[in-house]
């Protein structure tokens, strides 16, 4: 049994005025997880496309996406993106019809980027056609500490602040055995790049730099509490990662194995100290890129074992989210 698993958070409810009324959408992915880690789903009566909700406990899906359902390439995808923000468009939509009957009174949204989820602005147009108005609380977190308060300002927002400190409490004390093993052993820190996009390549940004320098790395191309922007071949090459992982923003592992001939096809591949060392991983976004509490200490606890592998164990439960890619046939150039 994974560590994490073998003791069962207590449930946090609200005022039984709350249970009776209180209805909330959220309109992105992690702070519908935030809300299942809380025990608040009960709270919760519509998501994204792209939500993470269990089989059972499923919610109806208000905002959708031009993209669901359509497979493009890196390129493909940046280039739609790029597009419709230079024609102030959004890529994506509200089941006005499905809000109108939830009729929220609460809705969870985020301006941290426009092209990664519905922002703001897209949710206010909608909200405006509503007979009931609801309360709208963007949640914008810049660095990883942003991302712990978003959880206190969404329990907050439900009547149950308690939760959120029981729930940062139990990741602290990870992050924490994490940093004292490190500080025990006097680990230097490893040069590493975490990417963002593979074509073209984006660096990583907002809180992935710390969680970086959490499990013992310094990335020193990122643009730590602000936006990850394209950064050239050359620039990567020079500065020639030892421990490269590529996490593209929307692609779990096998995504990104498709495309992985982006890089590896490069002249300079062969001669970054990663690859010759054989530490080069692919890694589900989810971990870095949906600013969860409990998925960006995942995160960092994955970071730490590829980092570090003589002090540190991937968790049993995301194992599976990550891959050597030294020992998978996409590794290989032409």
């Amino acid at each position: 049994m994974d560590r994490h698993s073998q003791i069962e958070p207590p449930i946090f409810f609200p005022s039984i005025f709350l249970l009776l009324i209180m209805k909330a959408c959220s309109f992105l992915p992690a702070a519908t997880k935030m809300i299942y880690d809380m025990h608040l789903d009960h709270l919760l009566y519509g998501v994204t496309f792209e939500c993470p909700t269990p089989a059972l406990l499923e919610k109806p899906k208000v905002v959708r996406c031009m993209l669901e359902g359509k497979k493009y390439s890196s390129q493909e995808i940046d280039k739609i993106f790029s597009a419709s923000k230079a024609q102030g468009k959004s890529l994506y939509y509200v089941d006005d019809q499905l809000l109108q009957e939830i009729a929220p009174d609460i809705i969870f949204t985020q301006d941290v980027c426009e092209v990664c989820q519905i922002d703001t602005t897209c949710t206010s147009a909608a909200v405006a056609k509503l007979i009931k108005q609801p309360q709208l609380i963007s949640l914008t977190p810049q660095n990883l500490d942003d991302v712990f308060k978003t959880a206190v300002q969404i329990a907050s927002a439900l009547d149950a602040e308690e939760a959120a400190y029981h729930y940062l409490s139990g990741l602290q004390k990870r992050i924490d055995e994490i940093l004292d093993q490190l500080r025990a052993h006097r680990m230097p820190m490893k040069r590493v790049m975490v990417m963002e996009w593979m074509d073209p390549v984006y660096n990583c940004g907002h809180w992935i730099p710390f969680q970086i320098a959490h499990a013992g790395g310094i990335d020193m191309l990122s643009n730590p509490a602000g936006d990850s922007i394209v950064t050239p071949w050359e620039k990567i090459v020079r500065y020639n990662p030892e421990v490269l992982v590529i996490a593209p923003c929307g692609f779990e592992l096998n995504r990104s194995l498709e495309e992985l001939t982006l890089l590896t096809n490069k002249k300079e591949w062969k001669q970054l100290l990663a690859v010759q060392t054989g530490q080069v991983y692919i890694a589900d976004y989810d971990l870095f890129t949906q600013p969860s509490a409990s998925t960006l200490v995942d995160g960092i606890e994955m970071l730490a074992a590829l980092f570090h592998p003589t002090l540190f164990e991937i968790p049993g439960h995301i194992k599976h989210k990550c891959a050597n890619i030294s020992q998978r046939t996409a590794y290989a150039t032409t």
